[in-house]
């Protein structure tokens, strides 16, 4: 099934066709298109060469935190980031009680990230039934009943029927899982497409933000931790717009090129930061993710950090056995190296 919009933005017509036929959202790739996904592609293979894309376990923790508090302040939530934080560190919050539940439920959520499959229908109704849980009546169900967007007295977008949802929805997943389309594009379509069809009573734009972050982690590890959501949060004016803009058009070329760049200034402020912050036993960590309870040498940790010198290797297995993360045994050559459990 297929909506198109026409003359009145508010007003669509249905075009029923074979469900046997894969209906692809019309967008167009335009020139900044084609610059974000190179510019993305570049930073994507400098994280991949200086082994970045496994942030060490507080940096992880910290851009979780950036990313529930941003997706949630969309939306109206007033807890700071501190608040958030003492939530995460079970401990207690004075705040609306609605609003705890909110945050609660996103670490909830997010937690679980990882599980989740891109393409599976089941597992984006799991994570909406998280998400919404105590907030909705039928949290990872789709509504019964119309949903519109208003904005100040006007009506900024009507959905489409409640009766229409399920098809919408089936033919959107069966676009994520069968069409050959990059997974940049595939998730900026899948972002938009679900806000317009806007499934739930509520929590779409947090579970569009959601989704993805679940998408992209197929491309790059990086994306599960990376907080693109407070890039959107700083640029919420130009978020909805974009939404806008792709409503009238009726494509979601001017939100695939917003979200784009969103992702762009994301991974340009991590590359920034954690060049800066990487350290010795940072590597020891990424590497410890990689060996295991391997024995291991000095060369073949060179082999892996190919971008640092010999003495800087010498300097980090050093660190690693005075900070009681490494037992080495051997001699000079011969020396070993295993991660202590």
């Amino acid at each position: 099934m297929l909506i198109l919009l026409i003359n009145n933005p508010f007003d669509y017509i249905t075009l029923i066709v074979s469900y046997d036929t894969i209906m692809k959202p019309p967008y167009s790739i335009t020139s900044s298109i084609l610059s974000l996904l190179t510019s993305i592609s570049e930073k994507l293979g400098v994280i991949k060469a200086s082994h970045l894309q496994a942030p060490r376990a507080e940096l992880r923790k910290e851009n979780r935190i950036k990313t529930i508090q941003s997706t949630l302040e969309i939306e109206g939530n007033t807890l700071s980031i501190e608040q958030v934080t003492a939530l995460i560190n079970n401990k207690r919050v004075l705040a609306p009680q609605k609003d705890i539940v909110e945050v609660n439920n996103a670490i909830a959520v997010y937690d679980e990230l990882h599980r989740y499959k891109f393409t599976s229908m089941s597992s984006f109704l799991k994570a909406h039934a998280i998400l919404m849980k105590g907030l909705v009546r039928h949290p990872g169900k789709f509504r019964t009943t119309g949903a519109g967007i208003v904005a100040g007295s006007k009506l900024a977008h009507l959905a489409p029927k409640a009766s229409m949802v399920k098809a919408l929805m089936n033919d959107l997943f069966s676009y994520l899982k069968n069409d050959k389309d990059p997974l940049l594009i595939k998730s900026c379509v899948f972002h938009y497409e679900l806000e317009f069809i806007h499934p739930f009573e509520d929590g779409n734009g947090r579970m569009g933000r959601l989704w993805q972050s679940v998408i992209l982690k197929d491309l790059n590890p990086i994306f599960a931790f990376l907080p693109v959501e407070r890039i959107i949060k700083e640029e919420q004016l130009a978020y909805y717009k974009a939404l806008e803009m792709s409503d009238k058009s009726g494509n979601s070329t001017p939100f695939i090129e917003f979200a784009l760049t969103a992702i762009d200034k994301a991974l340009a402020e991590q590359l920034s930061e954690r060049r800066t912050l990487i350290s010795n036993i940072d590597r020891l960590q990424i590497f410890r993710e990689q060996v295991g309870k391997n024995e291991f040498s000095r060369k073949d940790y060179l082999d892996y950090f190919k971008e640092i010198s010999e003495p800087t290797a010498s300097r980090d297995l050093k660190t690693g056995v005075d900070e009681k993360l490494l037992k080495r045994k051997g001699n000079k050559r011969t020396t070993l190296y295993c991660f202590i459990k």
